[in-house]
């Protein structure tokens, strides 16, 4: 049988020889020595700081809060602006924000102003590097030409996704109305 009086008490009980038993362990410090005529051990006043690498919640935009960055969205739009403002979700404000379209080698920027962005619809996001930021590979084209490239990409792609879906139905594959299934 052992009985034990907490943290900084005195321990009694059985010994593994039969006979009865008794330690003290003493109390921990939880701090700078207050006894007169001791330092305290030289260190920093707070706790520690950690790196921002270190961060895994909403707390690491604190570094890319005014910077420009890119957000790529779930649905498959990206978005370039200066972060703002965000919170614990992240909700993201972004200003002098610009949709980006990418169609075969060229691109526009449709501008959009302040824009909220949904926490859930953040797929990833990063810092743009201005130095590099007008070395693009790809060429810059006007909204209509793009649109026309990006609208044709979505008949071929309608198209060869009906063909698939023949394919798989003949195949036995059922689709359901609500969900596609491959």
């Amino acid at each position: 049988m052992e009985r034990s009086a907490g943290i900084g008490g005195t321990n009694s009980g059985v010994d593994g020889n039969g006979g009865a038993s008794a330690s003290t362990t003493p109390a921990p410090t939880l701090g700078p020595s207050t006894q007169p005529g001791v330092a305290a051990p030289p260190g920093p006043a707070g706790p520690p700081q950690l790196p921002p690498q270190m961060f895994t919640t909403s707390a690491q935009l604190l570094d890319l809060t005014d910077k420009k960055l890119l957000v790529s969205l779930r649905d498959g739009r990206r978005l370039i602006g200066v972060l703002r403002s965000w919170d614990q979700v992240p909700n993201l404000v972004l200003q002098y924000t610009v949709e980006r379209l990418y169609v075969d080698g060229k691109y526009c920027d449709i501008n959009r102003g302040v824009f909220l962005v949904r926490g859930e619809n953040v797929l990833l996001l990063g810092e743009i590097d201005l130095d590099k930021e007008d070395e693009l590979p790809q060429t810059q084209a006007t909204v209509e030409e793009v649109f026309g490239l990006h609208k044709a990409q979505q008949m071929e792609k309608k198209r060869r996704d009906k063909v698939v879906r023949r394919k798989l139905a003949a195949l036995g594959f059922e689709e359901d109305e609500q969900h596609v299934l491959f």
